[in-house]
């Protein structure tokens, strides 16, 4: 028997048929983005800081890795 190969389109589909089944897979996805919210939050007050000196210091590191002009 030979196997299809699953496309990534084929997962979405998938998913989207189980939501329809089951509405706490809604609130997984949920906690899921807004831990991924917070994790990115605190990583880029780490690295960069808050308010003007976030700015500043962003605006240097993508300019630096060459993604803006100044």
């Amino acid at each position: 028997m030979k196997k299809i190969p699953i496309k990534d389109l084929d997962y979405v589909e998938l998913y989207a048929e189980e939501l329809r089944e089951n509405n706490s897979l809604f609130e997984q996805q949920r906690e899921l983005v807004n831990a991924q919210i917070v994790s990115s939050i605190s990583v880029f007050k780490e690295r960069f800081g808050e308010g003007d000196d976030f700015k500043k210091a962003a605006r240097e590191y993508l300019k630096k890795i060459g993604l803006i002009e100044i």
